[in-house]
Parts: structure tokens; sequence; C-alpha cells
């Protein structure tokens, strides 16, 4: 038995108190029995794609670096996993939108980097972000057969990372459940334009929870997507409003901690003999045809 916690709250244009607030909120959810916590995508700072402005690569910071630095002298000293997703400098002109994962001894075992990146109005993340692709590293052969989706083997479970657009692909689901994830967690921002919320904000709200609840249901594996919350303004537009409703979900696609609108701490405790009965009892893996699925390979079949 392991034990998850995800953290729902906002962001602010103050980074360092971002960071003070995340570390508060993360030794609430460890003295609630969280082993393993995840934080929102880009969760120190505002979501600052909402428009293309040079300025806003200074957000930007390596990795390691001051945060993760910050990240990991505090799970050593609680003993608990931490996802922490970041605006990532890599090198002069190339940004990603990163997740670090540091073990329960304060270790940092490596990065996720997103892999879908969207560009839509108010989510221009094309112009920030270089999406993942292929690491080496001890695992190389495997790695240029998986792209950059990654496990890692974590002191209470393996886990897998993914990040919000990401959420909408089963290709990466599948993929890094594959690799042995017992959990996917996608730390998210996700909100809606002002102007549709009356028309379409349930609806995408309930599209969000049921693509990934259908990722546990069809890899058996727990699932846990923490979203930010707060209206954030941008000059000439309405803003984005995050909507929150973080969610864990179990193999079976059972809800088991819901969150709002606010601030809110999740937790739920993963049991992976559940991981076993579901698949053996929906044994989706054993019966996927792959010597059929040549044809996903092209974007299009016509």
């Amino acid at each position: 038995m392991f034990t998850i916690g995800i953290i729902q709250d906002h962001s602010d244009t103050d980074t360092a108190e971002n960071v003070h607030r995340a570390v508060r909120l993360i030794r609430a959810t460890a003295a609630r029995g969280a082993q393993i916590i995840c934080l929102k995508e880009l969760f120190n700072a505002p979501y600052f794609c909402k428009s293309q402005r040079a300025d806003r690569f200074d957000l930007a910071e390596p990795v390691p670096g001051p945060t993760t630095d910050i990240m990991q002298a505090l799970a050593r000293e609680l003993a608990v996993v931490l996802i922490v997703p970041i605006f990532e400098r890599q090198a002069a002109g190339i940004y990603r939108n990163t997740a670090a994962v540091i073990d329960a001894d304060g270790s940092l075992l490596g990065v996720y980097r997103k892999m879908h990146i969207p560009d839509d109005p108010l989510f221009h993340e094309k112009y920030y972000f270089t999406p993942g692709d292929s690491r080496p590293d001890e695992r190389a052969a495997l790695t240029e057969q998986t792209g950059g989706f990654r496990v890692w083997q974590t002191r209470y479970a393996t886990i897998g990372v993914l990040i919000c657009w990401d959420q909408w692909y089963p290709e990466a689901a599948r993929i890094t459940s594959l690799m042995g994830a017992q959990v996917l967690f996608y730390p998210t921002a996700i909100g809606w334009h002002p102007a549709e919320k009356d028309e379409w904000g349930r609806a995408q709200v309930d599209a969000w929870r049921t693509i990934q609840r259908s990722h546990a249901i069809a890899n058996g594996v727990y699932v846990a997507s923490p979203n930010r919350i707060g209206h954030e303004d941008e000059a000439g537009t309405n803003g984005i409003t995050f909507f929150g409703h973080s969610f864990i979900t179990d193999p079976f696609g059972r809800d088991l901690a819901e969150a709002g609108e606010g601030e809110e701490i999740l937790v739920a405790q993963c049991d992976p003999g559940l991981i076993e009965t579901v698949r053996r009892n929906w044994p989706f893996l054993r019966d996927r045809r792959v010597d059929a699925y040549g044809p996903i390979l092209n974007r299009y079949i016509d």
C-alpha cells in the first residue's frame, strides 16, 4: 500500500511566495499521510502562456536549480516523493515544460518533459516549449522505443508523470503504463475562457475528467490530476479562470477524492493488489493485438 497526495492551489506574480505556499501545502499533505505528492503544472508562476512575450522566458530556471534545490531538501526532511512541475531552461533557446521527480531521500531521479504541446487562444505553449524527446540514460534501448515517456521506481511506488495536454492522448497513458507505472500523475493548468463558461463550462470539466478516468480503466492504474485555480488576467483579453476539480481515481475508474474550485489537498491510499485484480478480470493488456497496430504511426489514414 502507498498513499498519494495532490495539491490544488493558485499562483500569482510573486514566484518566491508561490514556492513558500507550495512548501506549506506539501507539509500539510505529508502530515495527512501522503508519501508521493504532486504539484500543479508550472506551479511557481502564473500561467504565462496566455500571450507571447519574450521577457517571460526569464521565468525559466535550470534543473537542478534553485527551486529543485528547495524541494530536494524538503523531500529529504519529510521522507516523501515530490513531483515538481516547473518551466525549465535547458539551454539558450531550449525551454521545456518539465516535471522534476525527487525521491524520498532527496535525490533527483530525473525529469519528464511535456510531449504534447498545444497552441490555442490564451494557451500559446508552442511559443515557449520545446517538446520532450528521448533522453539517453541507463535504459537507453528502452528510451529509444518509448520516446520521451518515462517511469520512476521511487521508494514507495513506480510512478509515471505526464503533463496537462498529454492527458488527452491514450497513447501516452498506454506507453507509460506498459513501462510499469502503478499511478499516472497529470499536473495540469486547464481553465475556462470566461465568455464560454456558461455554454461549455460543465461539459469541458466532464470531458477532462472522463478522458483521464478512461486511462485508469483501460490500463488498470491509478490516476491523479492536480489542476490550478483562480482567475488570471491578461491584457487585451478576458483572461482564464482555472477550474480546479482535481481528482484521484482508482484502476476501476472510481473516484477516490475530488476537489471543488478552491484551494484543496487530496489524499488517497493506493493498493497495488487492486491493479492485479482489475487486470486479471479485465485483461486489456493481454488481449491487445500489437501485430495489428502499425497504422497508428500515421497521422491520418485516408
